[in-house]
C-alpha cells in the first residue's frame, strides 16, 4: 500500500472540501486516512489474489469519493468511473480531480440504473445492503469481470439475505477477503468478492 505521505495533497484538497460540504462528518475527519482512505485501498488485497490485468473500474454512490479517488491515486493505469446521483457531491470528487490532476478518474452525476456501460470491476462502499446493491451491481460487470463490496463484520447476516438476489441474477459469491483497518479497536472489514455465473 501507498504511505500517508502519498496521499497528503489529497488529504489537503479532501479537507478543504469537507469543510464546505461536509461529505464525512467532522468527527470522522481525524480517521480520514485509517477509516477511510486505508479502507478504500484494502482492494489491494483483491488485486494480490485476481492479478493487476483490469483496466476499468466503476465506483457508484461514491459519495465524497470512496473508495474511487484513492484507487485512482493508486493505480493510474486503471480507468475509474466515480458515479452518484448528488451532484453536490460530484462536484466536489471534480474538484478533487482537478486540483490533483486525476487524469484516469471521471467523475459522474447519475443514478447506477440509468448509467450505460459494463466494467471489468464494480466496486460499492457504505451504499446499501448486499442484496440491494447486486441488482444495480451485476449488470454493470462485464462477462468475466467482478463486484467487490465493502462490508462490515456483519456480513454474513446479508449474504443469507442475498441469496435469492444472487441467483436471480445468475451471480455467485466467489470470496471474502478479511482486513483489518489501523484503528485502536478491533476494526474487521471484508471485501466481498462477487462474479457472474
Amino acid at each position: 500500500m501507498k504511505t500517508k505521505e502519498f496521499y497528503q495533497d489529497y488529504i489537503k484538497v479532501f479537507l478543504e472540501q469537507n469543510a464546505k460540504l461536509n461529505l464525512i462528518s467532522k468527527n470522522d475527519e481525524r480517521f480520514l486516512w485509517k477509516k477511510h482512505i486505508c479502507d478504500s485501498l484494502a482492494i489491494e488485497n483483491f488485486f494480490e489474489k485476481y492479478g493487476r490485468h483490469f483496466k476499468t473500474l466503476l465506483d457508484f454512490g461514491t459519495g465524497g469519493g470512496f473508495p474511487s479517488v484513492p484507487v485512482a491515486l493508486a493505480y493510474p493505469e486503471i480507468s475509474v468511473t466515480a458515479l452518484d446521483s448528488i451532484r453536490k457531491k460530484i462536484n466536489a470528487v471534480t474538484t478533487i480531480k482537478e486540483a490533483l490532476n486525476i487524469k484516469n478518474l471521471t467523475p459522474v452525476c447519475s443514478r447506477v440504473e440509468n448509467f450505460e456501460g459494463e466494467f471489468d470491476i464494480v466496486t460499492t462502499r457504505a451504499v446499501a445492503s448486499l442484496d440491494k446493491i447486486i441488482q444495480y451491481a451485476v449488470p454493470k460487470m462485464k462477462k468475466d469481470g467482478y463486484f467487490i463490496a465493502y462490508k462490515s463484520i456483519k456480513v454474513q447476516d446479508e449474504i443469507k439475505e442475498a441469496q435469492k438476489t444472487l441467483k436471480k441474477y445468475n451471480a455467485g459469491i466467489v470470496d471474502i477477503i478479511e482486513y483489518e483497518l489501523p484503528l485502536k479497536e478491533n476494526h474487521t472489514r471484508n471485501l466481498v468478492i462477487i462474479n457472474k455465473k
